[in-house]
């Protein structure tokens, strides 16, 4: 063990990391439990402190969450050596880059719905459905008209009154007020309140259009992918947006939804 100034300079604390990386200190207690990162060295007080290839091995396993593997997938990756995680990357880059094409379509969609379904949101329901009409109604018909998402969205919000809106509205400021505070208090995704918020964001899609695990699985990794998500999100706690969809990407998986591989049919 090197002496306490070494540590200083060489070495990170467990709040070090967490704050310069960006994952919660619980997270990085949890990988350490389950053999995942374990710091090489402990201080003199015995705290955990990380080295610089504890960051590489840190990196890699970020690298990998990112694309949907499990913490036991990534565990038997990282020990299976360089040779398998290729093969495993090549392969993960060939699923990402038909998700890029996919999601780029399903971006467009999004945003045209959201822009229906609450641009005008101080409007009566009556002045809502005709600023629709006059602004979006020949652009979205002719571009978006043959998606299932869009024709029950379409019908579902024709039906909507101003208390609808309103209702909509209140819901999703109360969802998105509790998931930034989940996040804060270290909530893990997999767990049982994490999976119930997944849930509950669902829920609040569905009042638009059904929307599969599979599908939700794909709005998650646009939170992250779209600026205007990950600003909306991360402007109410950093992190929120990558921390929602490994949420929703953990509650799916308990549907038997493969992340890594979710497709908006």
């Amino acid at each position: 063990m090197r002496d306490s100034r070494r540590l200083i300079n060489d070495y990170l604390t467990v709040g070090e990391v967490a704050r310069l990386v960006g994952v919660s200190v619980r997270a990085l207690h949890h990988w350490d439990a389950v053999g995942l990162l374990t710091p090489h060295e402990r201080s003199s007080a015995g705290y955990r402190v990380y080295c610089a290839d504890d960051i590489d091995r840190l990196h890699r396993i970020l690298v990998y969450r990112e694309l949907g593997f499990s913490l036991e997938k990534i565990q038997c990756v990282l020990a299976d050596g360089e040779r398998s995680a290729l093969t495993h990357l090549q392969e993960q880059k060939r699923l990402l880059q038909d998700k890029i094409s996919h999601l780029t379509t399903v971006l467009e969609t999004v945003n045209h719905l959201m822009e229906e379904n609450m641009s005008e949101k101080n409007l009566t329901a009556t002045e809502k459905a005709q600023a629709i009409q006059a602004h979006y109604a020949d652009e979205v018909r002719k571009r978006w008209s043959n998606t299932d998402a869009y024709n029950q969205s379409q019908r579902n919000t024709a039906r909507f009154t101003d208390e609808d809106w309103q209702r909509a509205r209140s819901e999703t400021e109360a969802l998105e007020a509790d998931a930034a505070s989940a996040k804060r208090a270290g909530v893990l995704a997999g767990s049982e309140e994490a999976n119930a918020l997944a849930e509950r964001h669902r829920a609040s899609i569905n009042r638009y259009y059904n929307c599969s695990h599979a599908q939700q699985v794909l709005l998650g990794c646009m939170y992250v992918a779209d600026v205007r998500f990950a600003e909306h999100y991360d402007a109410r706690e950093p992190g929120l947006a990558r921390w929602l969809r490994e949420v929703i990407d953990a509650n799916a998986k308990v549907y038997g939804v493969d992340p890594a591989s979710a497709t908006w049919e």
